[in-house]
């Protein structure tokens, strides 16, 4: 069947506004048009949607079938009350849904305030020199870089020399998590953090080893520095429960700390996020709307902001480790 190709009930004009709203806007929704579509049979084979989206309806869609994963469910969920929200905006009556189901690998990402990452940044520059290892080197930028660019560990520990252009300011991603590679600025200081590196590590010859190196020359091993990582949290008196903060959560708090600013400067949001989308590798949509909420979590006074903004997108909920990564 042809992308959008069904529509079926009552409800099918209702529903393919709402997903040329979102597509509009520049993301993909994917997985939410395949949940959208079956919500649309559904409809129809229940003959219903003429009184516009009720909660029996909702309910009956979401909770109806037996056994069905709660990951599914958190996704239907999901998908109809944005859905249910954006009737509302319209001036329809429409049941909002609650997110009541959970999805797997639920967590709560850690939030790194600015006061935290200082002394964080502090510590991984006191690091000792030893004759046999590059720590020294590549600890104070490695950290710099997954919070300053917010990366993904593993895209950090990719990275190439030649991915590295200090003339044109940029980093190119290889080998991302949903197989796309990325071009990406990056900040003024870190650029010259990263030109002073790279005449300390490699001269003024160009390479094809890690940027990042092992002292060997291979790929840095994610557990040795998890473990380093775990260190400087220690020395930076930011204590550690045992599920974080992880090094993934400086990636998160990129995230939530660009978006604040965005929201500080009036900038509008439902434009400027598929380029954060776009500047994270996400494939879709789904792996930045958390942002949206963890920004109103830590920073409650802007609730209704973002509420009056984004309110037929913004989330509510847990977290998913799929939908964040």
């Amino acid at each position: 069947m042809a992308a959008n190709d069904w529509g079926s009930s009552r409800l099918a004009g209702d529903l393919h506004a709402f997903l040329q709203e979102i597509r509009l806007a520049g993301f993909q929704y994917r997985r939410e048009d395949r949940i959208l579509e079956k919500f649309d049979a559904y409809c129809a084979a229940q003959g219903e949607g003429s009184h516009g989206l009720t909660r029996p309806l909702v309910d009956g869609f979401c909770y109806g079938i037996a056994y069905e994963k709660p990951s599914t469910q958190y996704a239907k969920e999901r998908v109809l009350r944005r859905f249910g929200t954006f009737l509302a905006r319209r001036g329809q009556e429409a049941y909002i849904c609650p997110v009541s189901a959970r999805p797997r690998n639920a967590y709560q990402p850690y939030i790194f305030t600015i006061e935290e990452l200082r002394p964080l940044f502090r510590a991984s520059d006191s690091r000792a020199a030893h004759p046999l290892s590059t720590r020294s080197r590549t600890d104070p930028l490695l950290f710099r870089l997954v919070y300053g660019c917010g990366l993904r560990i593993s895209e950090a520990l990719n990275l190439q020399v030649h991915d590295v252009d200090v003339d044109a300011g940029t980093l190119t991603i290889r080998q991302a998590k949903n197989g796309k590679d990325r071009r990406i600025p990056i900040a003024p200081g870190l650029v010259s953090r990263c030109r002073q590196y790279q005449v300390m590590m490699y001269g003024s010859g160009g390479s094809t080893t890690y940027f990042f190196p092992n002292r060997t020359g291979g790929r840095l091993n994610h557990t040795t520095v998890y473990r380093e990582f775990r260190t400087f949290l220690w020395q930076a008196g930011i204590p550690h429960s045992g599920h974080g903060p992880r090094i993934h959560d400086l990636r998160h708090s990129y995230c939530v700390h660009c978006l604040w600013q965005w929201v500080q400067n009036g900038k509008d949001l439902l434009n400027a996020l598929p380029y954060l989308s776009a500047y994270l590798g996400h494939a879709d949509f789904r792996g930045t709307e958390y942002y949206l909420r963890l920004t109103a979590e830590v920073y409650p006074d802007l609730v209704a902001q973002l509420e009056a903004a984004l309110g037929s997108i913004i989330p509510h909920g847990g977290y998913s480790l799929e939908d964040t990564d």
